[in-house]
């Protein structure tokens, strides 16, 4: 799916498909959607993998090259050995501190990662069954915008119009967050391997 397609979605949902009388604009929608799709990364993220250079006698690793992370899954170092030879680590702001085994010798650490979802023209990240989840934040965010905009102003459909936009945006934000709850990363199962 393409930032267009999910757009017309959002469109369709919110029953704003008549182009001389969009109450929403295609940036105001955009803005939305990106809202959404970041918050929907945080709780299930893009899964990634990078190469990143060690320093020789240095525990440290720069993790500024990674200008999507969300979080850190797990470490590898030396990378590619078979089993993987996963260490423990900390995350301190952008840099990555391994806790165990050998100081590093300057080769290449292997992390595993999750990651900013992409939405664009071309294409999207977020997996299929997925997409109307996102688009549902998207239409809860404008929603909620649209009733903030109108309230304190003059409504054929009188005071309850700003009212009714509200309650509709905080039903699909509800809704939103709680999917993002139930599949979220933080509540699925993982087989973690015991530290002495």
């Amino acid at each position: 799916m393409t930032l267009s397609q999910l757009r017309a979605r959002v469109r369709s949902d919110l029953r704003d498909e008549d182009p001389d009388d969009y109450r929403w604009s295609d940036g105001e929608l955009d803005r939305h959607i990106v809202r959404a799709l970041r918050e929907f990364s945080q709780a299930i993220p893009r899964e990634a993998e990078a190469s990143l250079p060690t320093v020789e006698g240095s525990p440290e690793v720069d993790l500024s090259s990674l200008t999507d992370l969300v979080m850190i899954q797990s470490v590898e170092y030396p990378p590619d050995q078979k089993p993987p030879s996963y260490r423990r680590f900390e995350v301190w702001g952008g840099t990555l501190m391994l806790l165990d085994g050998d100081l590093p010798d300057g080769s290449d650490c292997g992390i595993h990662y999750g990651a900013l979802h992409t939405l664009d023209d071309v294409g999207s990240s977020v997996p299929a069954q997925f997409e109307d989840l996102v688009a549902a934040g998207a239409e809860g965010y404008a929603l909620i915008a649209w009733g903030a905009f109108t309230a304190n102003r003059v409504s054929l459909g009188g005071e309850e119009t700003s009212a009714g936009f509200l309650s509709q945006g905080q039903e699909r934000l509800d809704h939103f967050r709680e999917q993002l709850r139930k599949h979220g990363y933080r509540n699925r199962m993982k087989i973690r391997r015991f530290y002495s």
